[in-house]
């Protein structure tokens, strides 16, 4: 009966560790599902809590897939398709991924997109036309730009 107790108490500890570490940033399940086995506990104690923190709201993988793309598209300038892969890696569901996509509105992505070509492009004065718009499609590409957008906006620079 008092061991009983004391696994109650400690799982009820770990449950607010956890929570402090959801509140602190959002998190999806795995990666606290991961916390919790660094704390101990075992497979049925860990999807207890997390079950626990979800449906407090501590864990929504769809909060956290908006805020990891505002994050990225907003910070690190990224395109549609290294969000997409970067949300895929972190395992999120289909429909978590088109809701946080939903946050990047056309017109900021397009002006984003005219800008950071503009700069890569004012950034190889000396280079030959042709590479030129090259380097400068492969650089907003490897950002995770669309293609057809890239040359459709590279279309109208000189070169």
């Amino acid at each position: 009966m008092e061991n009983d107790k004391e696994i109650t108490t400690w799982k009820q500890q770990v449950k607010v560790k956890a929570a402090k570490y959801c509140a602190y940033q959002e998190r999806t399940q795995q990666e606290v599902r991961d916390k919790l086995y660094t704390y101990g506990l075992y497979s049925d104690a860990v999807e207890e809590v997390l079950s626990d923190l979800i449906s407090e709201g501590f864990v929504n993988e769809e909060r956290y897939a908006q805020a990891f793309v505002r994050g990225k598209f907003r910070s690190n300038k990224w395109g549609r398709i290294k969000i997409e892969m970067g949300l895929r890696q972190k395992g999120l569901s289909n429909y978590c991924i088109r809701s946080g996509l939903a946050e990047i509105k056309e017109e900021d992505y397009q002006k984003t997109l005219q800008a950071l070509i503009r700069k890569k492009w004012n950034s190889l004065i000396r280079e030959e036309p042709y590479a030129r718009k090259h380097k400068t499609a492969r650089f907003v590409m490897g950002k995770g730009y669309e293609s057809e957008l890239v040359w459709k906006i590279l279309g109208s620079y000189e070169g």
